[in-house]
């Protein structure tokens, strides 16, 4: 009998010692998990950090494939950050385009009547495709287009950049000639009566 008390307290001891053992290796384990998901946490944020933008305007250009291939967008386009989130102003070559989908969200033309479409879309991805659908009324019948979006982060430049901000300044110097010839027209003619 106490053969097999000692036989059973060793089969105990043993046991207690396994179970000590594989604590400390889970107890490791634990340790390591923690570890790596606090590294990854950091790693995130710094790649979050490293692409998040200062909120205002740029400029981005933008490539489209997709569709039939005639379709085209305007390139470069105004990028707007608001809270860290870029949205573009994509402008169709077309005004046949009712909405857009993107990542499940629906967008609404906000053009005018009769004038290209534009719709505001978030920028979900730099450098790579986004996949996005396109609403149009061109075939007749309403016919959702597959497209894909790429959006060049090294291409973000001021807002001064994009064609139609150009031609807005080189309107504003053509008008200031214009009135500074006006006025000296004026100032010549009176001088010479």
């Amino acid at each position: 009998m106490n053969r097999v008390r000692k036989i059973i307290c060793k089969n105990r001891v043993k046991s207690i010692g396994r179970n000590i053992k594989q604590r400390k290796s889970i107890g490791r384990r634990k340790s390591i998990k923690k570890a790596s998901l606090i590294a990854l946490a950091i790693l995130s944020i710094s790649f979050l950090c490293a692409f998040a933008m200062e909120d205002g305007e740029y400029s981005v250009s933008v490539d489209i494939s997709g569709g039939s291939g005639k379709a085209s967008v305007t390139s470069p386009t105004l990028l707007t950050v608001k809270d860290g989130i870029p949205v573009a102003r994509i402008q169709w070559s077309s005004s046949n385009y009712d909405y857009m989908i993107v990542d499940g969200a629906y967008y609404y033309n906000q053009s005018e009547e009769g004038m290209n479409s534009v719709f505001e879309i978030p920028v979900l991805c730099w450098d790579e495709e986004m996949n996005v659908i396109a609403d149009t009324t061109a075939m007749g019948n309403p016919v959702e287009v597959h497209y894909q979006f790429l959006f060049y982060r090294d291409s973000l430049g001021s807002k001064n950049e994009l064609p139609q901000e150009a031609a807005k300044r080189v309107l504003c110097v053509a008008f200031v000639i214009i009135a500074a010839g006006g006025v000296l027209n004026y100032i010549i003619k009176k001088k010479s009566s």
